[in-house]
């Protein structure tokens, strides 16, 4: 007896997916787990690193009736940033009125005078000033510049415009580039180039700074390539019944031919 043939339903076949073994399944989510985890330890590890260090140094300067392991019998983790929070706040509010200024005033004399100590304290109080006073004058955009030869490029913050001596021997189409190193962006070279000679990009400092910690890894994304990307991903256009509309004939068809007649 021929058996019946299997009717038709109009579901589609779907191809199975090939077994994963039990290491390829466990590797993959130990990769996946990892990746999760990875930046949140990073990050509480680099916090308590910070902690510990300023709790080693403030808490040993406190008399031994304000440490709470006099009362507790343990340290408490994060006290020493505390009192170096409040001391730089009462340091600030008392630096802020007269007698203050003018002790801040003796202080930065005499240490201008020592031999040694004044040029590591005026180039970090000129830095710091900067920073303080001056915040327009931060690194402003990421910039492309050659170096350290042509048609070799690398990263940059503009600074400054050239100034001082460096702008009478150059000109006043000259910038300031600093170019930092990788990993460590805190060292790097001060490059004056001509602004027409440099590329400006998108992505702003904080982007390029994480470029660089991440060596080139971690890097942000264009407007121009995100704009290709959703219109790539964007939904056919459908009907009010939902089904995708068909595409639209190249031209309206024309007048369907007639048969020739015969004139007599």
């Amino acid at each position: 007896m021929a058996k019946k043939p299997k009717k038709d339903m109009g579901i589609l076949e779907v191809e199975k997916l090939p077994r994963v073994s039990a290491w390829a399944w466990l590797r993959a989510r130990f990769f996946a787990g990892m990746v999760i985890a990875l930046p949140i330890v990073v990050t509480f590890a680099i916090l308590q690193f910070f902690i510990n260090y300023i709790d080693q140094r403030v808490v040993p300067i406190l008399p031994e009736s304000l440490r709470p392991e006099t009362y507790l019998n343990y340290a408490v983790p994060g006290f020493g940033v505390i009192v170096l929070v409040l001391f730089l706040t009462i340091l600030g509010a008392i630096t802020t009125n007269l007698l203050g200024r003018s002790v801040v005033v003796i202080t930065d004399r005499v240490l201008s005078q020592i031999p040694i100590v004044r040029t590591v304290y005026s180039s970090f109080k000129q830095l710091v000033d900067v920073f303080a006073n001056n915040p327009t004058e931060q690194f402003r955009e990421c910039v492309l510049i050659q170096f350290p030869r042509a048609d070799s490029w690398c990263l940059g913050f503009v600074a400054a415009p050239a100034r001082g001596e460096v702008r009478t021997h150059l000109s006043e189409e000259y910038i300031g580039v600093f170019v930092p190193t990788t990993p460590n962006p805190t060292s790097g070279f001060i490059m004056f180039v001509k602004a027409e000679n440099t590329i400006k990009l998108h992505m702003s400092v904080e982007e390029g700074a994480r470029m660089i910690l991440s060596a080139g890894l971690v890097v942000p994304e264009h407007p121009d390539v995100k704009a290709a990307i959703d219109a790539a991903n964007s939904k056919a256009p459908t009907t009010e019944s939902g089904e995708p509309s068909a595409p639209a004939p190249d031209g309206a068809p024309g007048p369907e031919p007639t048969q020739d007649q015969d004139p007599n």
